[in-house]
């Protein structure tokens, strides 16, 4: 007998049987912590859809009682970062403890954990006899690609705060690398998250896009002579580079919807065609997204969901060539039924080049054609996908 066939004859083991398989899992679902209902809580709305049965976790839980509905009642098991001083408002200040709070999550008594992750999420603890999958919106981005901007914004680019700030951040990379270890598959919410997933971990991961609720923004074809954007006013939104945009385009009306920090300055420099209307209530903002000429959004987004609904508007998109937004709107030039303009540059001027140059190709961008594509990322379409994943990776772990 030669020493390769001994060799492969001593280590051929006898096939392992699950105890487990062909029972009903035990699910549980890690998300980073509940504090309002935006795109991470869809995504988690739609795994508590696939799983009724599904346990949360979460680093802490503030979540407002009128967004709660989504839970259906279930309770929510949070960390000791609930409980400490100021945790309500200033938990994002408790990011040096929040590696050690995920892991203290007992989370030994299931058979399937689905982290959703844009933190800490997927750093769970986990054994070799549970299944770990991860859906992940974003490896932490003020601590991989995006840490210059975030010691930028947060004016610590220089002196002893500055370096206690790199030397955690240099800490949370050095964990977020590690925990990717414990899981055992990776999905992406968007080609571009993918790529930073190879970046960033080294591994390689599924895409099954976002889940957007294309149902509940309907189809309509008759469009009024106005622009709208709506989102979250923060810097990276960019709003106010839009409205400094339209600035240059006194003819052109644009509507503005959301809050946040950026509100009042973005009302100091709002011109008279211009309409700053803060947040509004979810049939104001359908009607805007359904009537409008066209959906502006600077952004560099992950995905970025709000494209998308206006595409289920039937309203074409003038977005930032950068990002997930490449992903979820065809661009003109780019292939037939066209939805959308990309530019190039977050300025005002290339933002209002970009709408002289839609105003020029109106003719070429059908609402039907925008619709179709939004439902490509569809909330059913996310279940299935989601569904179809875990139920092949459990057979393959051997459940």
């Amino acid at each position: 007998m030669s020493i390769q066939v001994a060799v492969r004859e001593a280590t051929s083991y006898p096939p392992v049987i699950n105890p487990l398989a062909n029972r009903k899992l035990k699910v549980a679902v890690v998300h980073d912590w509940l504090v309002v209902y935006a795109g991470a809580e869809k995504v988690l709305e739609q795994l508590i859809n696939i799983w009724p049965d599904v346990d949360v976790f979460t680093l802490v839980d503030f979540l407002p009682d009128d967004q709660r509905a989504f839970l259906k009642g279930r309770p929510v098991t949070t960390s000791f970062v609930q409980k400490l001083p100021f945790a309500r408002t200033k938990y994002r200040s408790y990011l040096p403890l929040m590696p050690l709070a995920i892991e203290q999550l007992d989370l030994s008594g299931y058979d399937l954990i689905v982290s959703s992750s844009y933190a800490v999420a997927k750093g769970v603890l986990t054994s070799g006899n549970q299944l770990h999958v991860s859906y992940v919106h974003s490896p932490v981005r003020y601590a991989w690609d995006l840490q210059h901007q975030y010691l930028r914004e947060s004016k610590l680019e220089k002196g002893f705060k500055s370096f206690l700030a790199r030397s955690l951040l240099h800490y949370i990379r050095m964990w977020d690398h590690r925990t990717a270890c414990g899981v055992d598959v990776m999905v992406a919410n968007s080609r571009f998250i993918k790529r930073r997933i190879k970046k960033v971990y080294g591994c390689e991961a599924q895409v099954i896009y976002p889940p957007v609720d294309t149902a509940g923004f309907t189809l309509c074809r008759d469009k009024e002579d106005f622009y709208v954007t709506a989102s979250r006013l923060v810097p990276y939104k960019m709003i106010p580079t839009i409205v400094e945009a339209f600035s240059l385009m006194p003819g052109k009306r644009l509507v503005v919807v959301g809050d946040g920090p950026e509100l009042e300055r973005i009302k100091a420099i709002a011109g008279p065609n211009v309409e700053v209307m803060g947040h509004q209530p979810f049939a104001t903002l359908k009607q805007l997204m359904q009537t409008a000429k066209a959906f502006v959004f600077a952004a560099e987004e992950d995905f970025g969901i709000t494209p998308v609904e206006a595409q289920a508007c039937g309203t074409p998109v003038i977005a930032f060539g950068r990002g997930g937004v490449l992903e979820t709107v065809r661009g003109l030039g780019l292939g037939s039924a066209p939805t959308g303009i990309f530019f190039h540059e977050q300025t005002p001027q290339a933002i209002a080049d970009a709408v002289q140059q839609f105003e020029r190709h109106a003719g070429e961008f059908s609402a039907d054609a925008c619709r179709t594509n939004a439902e490509l990322f569809s909330t059913e379409n996310f279940k299935t996908q989601m569904a179809a994943l875990v139920r092949q990776s459990a057979a393959d772990f051997g459940y």
